[in-house]
């Protein structure tokens, strides 16, 4: 009789809302891999996390690396980025959160990390991992004749009467809505209608940033991007123009959860075979690249 394999290890490096919400839950109860540790820049919060889903806090990052064989990252991008280097020439695969990296220097200093060592990566765009929206994106890509597209990805994280728990977010007060919802709108709008060739940046009210966008298919989209928009006002819609007529992605009806819990899924596949996957680090690459493009022209 054959004894089954032991489940992948897989450590987690943070505690914030994202981590306690998503990604601590998901990997603790997944069945297809084994949560031996959480790592933070705060012990005490690292414990009581730790404890809450039956797994011990590590005291450094290199002790967590060294009992893993993959490493799941929920920490601003100017700490994920290095941090994804060391779990990387440890020997780890990579599961990171959008954006990879606020720098295309540092972006690509992970994904060549992760290169020379055969670490398989996934990074986290919440869409393309939804069920119904990664089965439209596909969808979408196959028809093709896309002609125009716009996307409204706006949140209300710093409107005034904001009860969110990602409002005191450092990062996120520096870098806007372009480096936060920015991933997201491009998860979306490249796989359907190409690589972006140009892209133009324009200033709105508070964080709000325009984006448009002249696609390696010919086509253009256009982006709303906001972190303040009012209450009533926030949501997310992408429509699509073309010789089929108008479609929109589907909106999604449950939480992030599921989504995340089909990212593990994909990153254990790569790991598997060996083939990257097309959120890999390649693609985070990319996203980092044309959000820095359009943050140079903002300034």
């Amino acid at each position: 009789m054959t004894t089954p394999a032991p489940a992948p290890r897989i450590g987690l490096l943070g505690t914030g809302p994202w981590a306690r919400r998503v990604h601590a839950p998901v990997l603790a109860a997944h069945p297809g891999v084994d949560l031996v540790g959480i790592w933070g820049r705060r012990p005490q919060a690292a414990g009581e996390l730790a404890q809450a889903h039956g797994t011990r806090a590590y005291a450094t990052p290199e002790e967590l690396f060294a009992d893993c064989d993959a490493v799941s990252l929920a920490l601003p991008p100017s700490v994920q980025a290095p941090l994804a280097i060391r779990a990387a020439e440890a020997g780890c695969h990579l599961l990171l959160d959008k954006p990879v990296a606020t720098t295309v220097a540092e972006a690509h200093a992970v994904a060549d990390a992760a290169e020379r060592a055969g670490s398989a990566s996934v990074v986290f765009f919440t869409a393309r991992f939804g069920e119904r929206e990664g089965e439209w994106i596909a969808a979408q890509e196959a028809a093709g004749g896309w002609f125009t597209a716009h996307a409204d990805w706006l949140g209300s994280v710093f409107a005034q009467d904001s009860d969110s728990p990602y409002a005191d977010s450092p990062w996120r007060r520096e870098k806007g809505a372009l480096w936060d919802v920015g991933p997201h709108a491009l998860s979306v709008l490249l796989p359907v209608l190409g690589d972006a060739e140009t892209v133009t940046a324009t200033r709105g009210p508070a964080d709000t940033v325009l984006l448009a966008i002249r696609h390696a298919s010919g086509a253009a989209s256009s982006a709303t991007l906001s972190l303040t928009a009012p209450g009533p006002a926030s949501g997310v819609e992408v429509t699509l123009r073309g010789t089929t007529g108008t479609t929109a992605l589907p909106r999604r009806l449950v939480g992030p959860e599921p989504a995340f819990h089909r990212a593990v899924d994909a990153l254990l596949t790569a790991a598997r075979t060996g083939l990257p996957h097309a959120c890999g680090l390649r693609f985070g690459v990319r996203v980092t690249e044309i959000l820095a493009r359009a943050e140079e022209q903002l300034r």
